[in-house]
């Protein structure tokens, strides 16, 4: 999540009682710390070094938000959150001379977050505005079907992936890459779970030998 954007929301719309919570997904805080460090976001920012977003609320890829209002109900189940794409941060930053293929496709590719970013935007004013009168608070019942029910797969995969942690915490590296293939092999479409084992040995988190499923 590009946490500039999200402050400039969040300056505009906490009067209205809106506030963002920010969530870094990185079993590594030390990792993910200098990025928030940088970024100044001036709300409460956490780091969810076990992956519990993905277990509990059905985080699969980032950005993505859930919708929760003052009841501590969700409206919104979890769902891509366009912030600024990734070429818009190169852009600022710099590319790289030597821009590996992957990632030139995922800076293209990521240029669809930057024509979805405005319309989610004014939806979330719309929220803040009228609360659960705006046609963007989600019944229920449509949050529940939103959610699916979880299948036995995708808890295993959260199981492998948490035994995965405490490997790679302990020092087993080898034994944890066993576990977080698994992860990969059972949920398929789970994104933070690859891009966490990818970055433990490429910092721009590209698939690798030793951290791909088989």
């Amino acid at each position: 999540m590009d946490l500039p954007v999200w402050q400039a929301l969040r300056t505009e719309l906490h009067p209205r009682g809106l506030e963002v919570v920010t969530v870094a997904l990185d079993i590594e805080m030390d990792a993910a710390r200098p990025w928030i460090d940088a970024a100044g976001f001036e709300g409460p920012t956490l780091i969810d070094a076990g992956h519990l977003l993905d277990e509990v609320l059905g985080v699969v890829n980032v950005p993505s938000a859930v919708w929760i209002d003052e009841a501590g109900t969700i409206v919104r189940p979890a769902e891509t959150a366009p912030g600024k794409s990734l070429a818009e941060m190169f852009d600022e930053m710099g590319r790289p001379d030597d821009e590996p293929a992957r990632l030139t496709a995922m800076i293209e590719a990521s240029e669809e977050l930057r024509l979805e970013r405005e319309p989610y935007q004014a939806a979330i004013r719309d929220w803040a505005e009228r609360g659960a009168q705006s046609p963007h608070a989600i019944a229920p019942e449509e949050v529940v079907a939103r959610s699916r029910p979880r299948p036995p797969e995708v808890a295993e995969a959260a199981a492998c992936f948490e035994l995965g942690q405490h490997l790679y915490r302990a020092g087993s590296t080898d034994d944890a890459v066993t576990w977080f293939r698994a992860a990969h092999r059972l949920q398929p479409d789970n994104w933070t779970y690859r891009r966490q084992a990818w970055s433990l040995v490429d910092p721009l988190q590209g698939p690798s030998e030793g951290a791909e499923e088989e």
